[in-house]
């Protein structure tokens, strides 16, 4: 039931400031539980995936989203330790509440574990949520505190009396509507993902099962140079293919970056914005490589369109630095904003620093190996389990048009 209840409330509207976009509109089951772009388009776009645009008049958006958005796919899993590209969100003790997370000592109690804190944090977001301050009391509140937000969103939810019958009969502590609150919210959301993004039936979970046919030489011999002479398993290792660390790829930046506060340049430094440690700069989170052909642009920005890009770059980061090319990026058009697209990458300093930091050795593959380490990749796809267990509504309690 709670899973169900998830289901609905991830496609609702409901959570956005506006109410005009919902948890799915990024994270879409038509796209691999992301969106097809590079940077992502939020609060004042319209559509879904690719073919989503920026809006118009005085609703278009007023920012690209500053990173990629990330697949769902097992998520869930206990072996998972670390939310989000830079690391904001993990489990530490250092606020009395069991993680480390933007909302401090102000998260609330009860959440089920780090995918349902993880699902706080968009809600809270201008850029991809949360809407303009002026244009709701949503946003208004995140500007107050970033907790000031949630018991708005838990009213609106309440007051829908389906939503309300639901949550009585999935949670054994909502005795009545009134005593649902984000918590309640959070903890079905991160049931539905749970259910809905679980992948473990590729062909190579049935290699690893003892199936010998299940790849054919050219995938056999990408998965040997994966666990072999590309190295690539130092990094993308055990079950979810992820050591969850932080390394530097010398990924291409641009768009509007994730700037700290004070920095003076748009940028994106990384781990180093959670750590505050300088050489945590422009590192970021090793993702899992499940169902990952389903899952592009590749990289925290999507600087590649293609798993190809994203090898090569990897095999090879000085030389695809000084040759990538902006066509490489998924961006909807915006004229408006366009012109701050390439700013940051065309900074001779900050490509100077990019260059600097670098936390993984080249290594030369011919390019049947580079075909070979993309086929096997391909076997990372799962099987009936890509194509969900709920899937999409029809419909949503709130009546607003389903994502």
């Amino acid at each position: 039931m709670q899973a169900k209840l998830g289901q609905l409330l991830f496609y609702d509207p409901i959570l956005s400031g506006n109410q005009n976009i919902s948890c799915a509109t990024c994270h879409h089951s038509d796209h691999g539980s992301s969106d097809g772009l590079s940077l992502g388009v939020g609060e004042g776009g319209v559509g879904i995936g690719p073919q989503r645009t920026t809006g118009s008049g005085p609703d278009r958006i007023r920012k690209r989203i500053p990173r990629n958005a990330p697949a769902l796919w097992n998520l869930g899993v206990r072996e998972v330790s670390v939310m989000f590209h830079d690391g904001r969100v993990t489990r530490s003790d250092i606020y009395d509440n069991g993680f480390n997370t933007p909302a401090q000592e102000w998260l609330p109690e009860g959440l089920s574990g780090l995918l349902a804190v993880q699902a706080l944090f968009p809600l809270t977001s201008q850029f991809e949520m949360a809407g303009d301050p002026v244009e709701n009391e949503v946003a208004g509140a995140a500007y107050d505190r970033i907790d000031a937000v949630w018991p708005i969103l838990a009213k609106r939810v309440r007051v829908i009396p389906e939503y309300g019958r639901m949550f009585v009969e999935a949670f054994e502590d909502v005795a009545t509507p009134d005593d649902i609150t984000i918590v309640h919210i959070a903890n079905a959301l991160a049931a539905f993902e749970i259910s809905e993004y679980q992948s473990f039936d590729s062909r190579f979970d049935r290699y690893l099962a003892g199936d010998a046919d299940a790849f054919d030489e050219t995938e056999q011999a990408g998965l040997e140079l994966f666990y072999g002479e590309a190295g690539c398993s130092s990094c993308h290792s055990g079950p979810l293919l992820t050591d969850q660390r932080f390394y530097a790829l010398m990924l291409p930046h641009f768009g509007p970056g994730r700037t700290r506060q004070w920095d003076s340049i748009v940028r994106d430094v990384g781990h180093m914005a959670v750590s505050d440690r300088l050489d945590d700069a422009y590192r970021f989170r090793t993702p899992s490589l499940r169902n990952v052909a389903l899952t592009g642009p590749y990289g925290h920005n999507g600087a590649y369109r293609t798993l190809e890009g994203i090898v090569r770059h990897h095999l090879d980061p000085h030389g695809a630095f000084a040759a990538w090319q902006k066509d490489e990026v998924i961006l909807p058009s915006a004229p408006w904003i366009e012109y701050k697209d390439f700013v940051s990458f065309e900074d001779s300093q900050e490509r100077a620093r990019l260059a600097s930091r670098l936390d993984i050795t080249p290594i030369t593959l011919d390019d049947t190996e580079v075909a070979e380490l993309v086929a096997f990749l391909e076997t990372l796809t799962g099987g009936d389990s890509v194509k969900g267990r709920l899937g999409r509504p029809d419909a949503v309690p709130s009546g607003l048009e389903v994502q």
